[in-house]
């Protein structure tokens, strides 16, 4: 696939996709702030897969709610929300590398150097493991500019 468009098809997915998200800047939420869709932030390190949480094992960070399958689970993340936490606020690592705040599967996600990444889905996460160091760093490099600009603002096309 061309990489322009590939970039055409991203900002498809994702505009199909911003009616699920919040608006919220910081960290991708849905309807009631909680992140990841609900799926347990933990798991992805311990389980090596996507584990839904359960209601009853919450906690909040970063303004967002998160769910864990386990009593343990939600206090290991309280130890250690920099180690658990998703980056780039749980938002696409390969949209943001795009300039972009997209939406998330649960299940196309990537554990480097002990970091959790998510991706719009398992399409576009392929093409963020052909180059994950560099994909890493374009969006670590443009994650400032967009972390605090509304989903709406972060992908609107640029004239």
């Amino acid at each position: 696939m061309k990489y322009s468009t590939f970039v055409r098809a991203l900002a498809v997915s994702g505009a199909l996709l911003l009616s699920s998200v919040s608006f919220a800047s910081a960290v991708n939420t849905g309807v009631n702030d909680v992140a990841i869709h609900g799926y347990d932030p933990v798991a992805y390190f311990t389980k090596d897969k996507a584990v839904k949480g359960k209601e009853k094992f919450t906690a909040i960070y970063n303004g967002a709610i998160y769910r864990f399958a386990s009593e343990e689970n939600r206090d290991l993340f309280k130890a250690n929300t920099d180690k658990y936490a998703p980056q780039f606020g749980g938002y696409c690592a390969m949209g943001v590398a795009l300039d972009k705040k997209l939406d998330v599967d649960p299940d196309a996600f990537y554990i480097a150097d002990g970091k959790l990444y998510l991706n719009l889905n398992k399409t576009v996460q392929q093409k963020w493991l052909e180059d994950v160091p560099g994909h890493l760093k374009t969006a670590s490099r443009k994650w400032s500019g967009i972390q605090d600009l509304s989903v709406a603002d972060a992908n609107a096309e640029e004239e």
